[in-house]
């Protein structure tokens, strides 16, 4: 590494290193002037929209006070205490979901007969809309919360099937072979060979149902609970209390992205532990 080092000073302008580092140092220059962008539009159609006549109630939208909104509600203990409600509901019906559809997917994706015996009905049913389903959960549970728990393993449990069962089919099939031919049984290849293989489909499927299920949240939130990001939306309107509202919409923006890049961070590790 130092001859290469030494090499690179002589015949480039950066080092590696160095070139990580300005890459790295580009993207946060580039996603600040992202959010500037946006934060100037935002101010710009605010201001049309919101001044004018019989418009001045919902200045609340505009940045500046939703930016004022958003600290003070970084201080309220009720907003963590709904954040946290809100977290458990995705991870448990995620987990449910997961739990029911990455065997599935692992079915569909090695035995091609059950793939087609399952297309039609999977095809069928991930068209239907999650919150579709919400006068159904009513009816069955009997509690809001398992019926919150159905609408988003409703919602998340498709991409999971579906990311998981594509990263089987594209498991390279000369490993199967070679398994085979030294006597692997279906449950060593699905064990060793298959699972490995295709577990970067697998987290990118966690990271779809994850956005899947923050957008679900909110709605199935409306249901009648006392805690949780939605629950805190709809008490903002009903008080007309925009700021705040605006500024809860913001902070599920700012969860869900960093939510997001979790999942992406432990993709990239474990892709470059796998390699």
């Amino acid at each position: 590494m130092n001859f290469v080092n030494k090499y690179l000073k002589k015949n480039t302008k950066y080092t590696f290193f160095q070139i990580d580092e300005k890459r790295r140092a580009d993207r946060i220059y580039i996603g600040a002037m992202g959010i500037f962008l946006f934060v100037l539009l935002w101010a710009i159609g605010g201001y049309f929209v919101f001044n004018r006549p019989g418009f001045e109630q919902f200045s609340g939208f505009l940045p500046l006070p939703t930016i004022k909104a958003f600290f003070l509600l970084t201080k309220d203990p009720d907003f963590w205490l709904s954040v946290l409600a809100s977290l458990r509901r995705v991870i448990v019906g995620i987990l449910i979901a997961f739990m029911i559809g990455f065997p599935v997917g692992i079915l569909i994706g090695f035995y091609s007969k059950f793939r087609i015996i399952t297309y039609p009905p999977i095809q069928l049913l991930r068209m239907i809309s999650p919150l579709s389903w919400m006068p159904i959960a009513l009816l069955i549970f009997a509690s809001f919360e398992g019926a919150i728990y159905f609408l988003i393993t409703m919602a998340t449990i498709w991409p999971i099937i579906l990311n998981t069962s594509l990263g089987v089919m594209r498991v390279n099939p000369r490993w199967i072979m070679m398994a085979k031919n030294q006597g692997a049984k279906d449950s060593q290849l699905v064990s060793k060979i298959i699972i490995p293989a295709s577990f970067p489909y697998i987290l990118t499927s966690l990271r779809m149902a994850l956005g899947v299920a923050w957008i679900v949240l909110v709605p199935a939130e409306f249901l009648g609970v006392s805690s949780g990001l939605g629950y805190i939306i709809n008490d903002a309107r009903d008080t007309m209390e925009y700021d705040r509202l605006m500024a809860i919409v913001v902070a599920i923006g700012i969860l869900g992205f960093f939510l997001d890049g979790s999942i992406q961070f432990v993709r990239k590790y474990l892709n470059w532990t796998w390699k």
